[in-house]
């Protein structure tokens, strides 16, 4: 059941990715979504025993889903990385091909030295027994502890300097990571356990391993879905408000070109009236140009000084991009002095 489900939500996540991220160039999170999402499906009974049955049923499907989850877990933990700024050292190095590449062929040498048997769809159980099984989980479950937690320091960083909605995509990969780095102890304590012998320990301990599962991929998918749901709902938002602003500076404005023709009313200006917060912005200037011109008489009040100071405020989050359409620069004039 656990892998129908965990599957599910790998698939609704590269969904929700495909539909919301489209257009972007970083495309590691999609991968990742993508590779887990195969690894996931291939864990799912039916399926596994099938595709193994074709392969000679040796359980080599095992080796093909862990690989890919590795891969996915790697491509996860780029993605995140690529999204952050100055990352540590550390970070990068967990993070790296290198150390990717060394779980991959641990792992391969390790898989080879079990003696398989026949399909299993309990393959931990029926051969972790054997040293060989229990290095091979533990070196999967080594390295998905070394990228979850990379993760998690770079997703805590977020949370110091992101705000509103923006905090909930990494407050859950912060849970996420957490869950998965508990697993990482439940598994590992379970493979010692089993081949010491003491199935007592590692059944009680196994208790932890479903819950932990789940709750490691609902969350890892929640921040990787929430991330741009939240710049979704951020930039909706932003597009009200800026409509709004637009909307109140109307009439100041109509009497700013009134007394002092603005760019915005030549027909080969070079700005795009079809963006809203350039728009704004033109206004912004006008307005402003108005006011400290001494050839014309325009005069603003303490209202109307105020609504143009939070048209200004609302426009310096948006970079660069919004000053540089308008001719003047940046509106940020002190009122009453000279422009030039």
């Amino acid at each position: 059941m656990i892998p129908v489900l965990v599957s599910a939500l790998m698939w609704l996540l590269l969904a929700c990715l495909l539909i919301l991220r489209r257009g972007r160039g970083e495309r590691s999170i999609t991968y990742a979504a993508l590779i887990i999402a195969i690894a996931m499906t291939l864990n799912i009974d039916s399926i596994y025993v099938a595709l193994d049955g074709r392969v000679g049923g040796a359980n080599l499907v095992t080796l093909l889903a862990d690989l890919s989850l590795t891969v996915g877990v790697f491509f996860l933990g780029r993605g995140v990385m690529k999204a952050s700024d100055h990352q540590p050292r550390s970070v990068q190095l967990a993070l790296g091909t290198p150390a990717l590449a060394t779980a991959l062929v641990c792992a391969i040498v390790a898989f080879f030295l079990i003696d398989r048997g026949s399909t299993t769809t309990t393959f931990m159980l029926d051969l972790g027994y054997q040293s060989a099984a229990a290095a091979y989980s533990m070196i999967h479950f080594a390295y998905y502890a070394i990228v979850l937690t990379a993760m998690a320091v770079l997703a805590a960083r977020q949370l110091r300097v992101n705000r509103g909605v923006q905090l909930l995509p990494p407050a859950s990969l912060v849970l996420g990571s957490v869950f998965g780095v508990a697993l990482t102890g439940v598994v590992i304590t379970m493979d010692v356990a089993h081949v010491a012998g003491n199935l007592h320990l590692m059944a009680a301990v196994s208790v932890a391993y479903g819950p932990l599962y789940l709750l490691t991929f609902m969350f890892l998918c929640l921040g990787f879905a929430g991330q741009p749901v939240a710049r979704s709902l951020q930039a909706r938002s932003r597009e009200r408000t800026t409509r709004t602003l637009t909307r109140q500076l109307e009439p100041l404005w109509a009497r700013a070109i009134a007394v002092r023709p603005g760019i915005s009313q030549r027909e080969d200006a070079s700005f795009h009236a079809d963006d809203g917060e350039t728009v704004l912005h033109r206004k912004v200037v006008e307005i402003r140009d108005a006011t400290i011109d001494t050839r014309v008489a325009f005069e603003v009040n303490e209202v109307e000084r105020e609504l143009v100071e939070r048209a200004e405020r609302h426009l310096l989050p948006a970079g660069p991009g919004a000053a540089a359409s308008a001719a003047h620069g940046h509106p940020r004039v002190a009122w009453g002095h000279q422009k030039r």
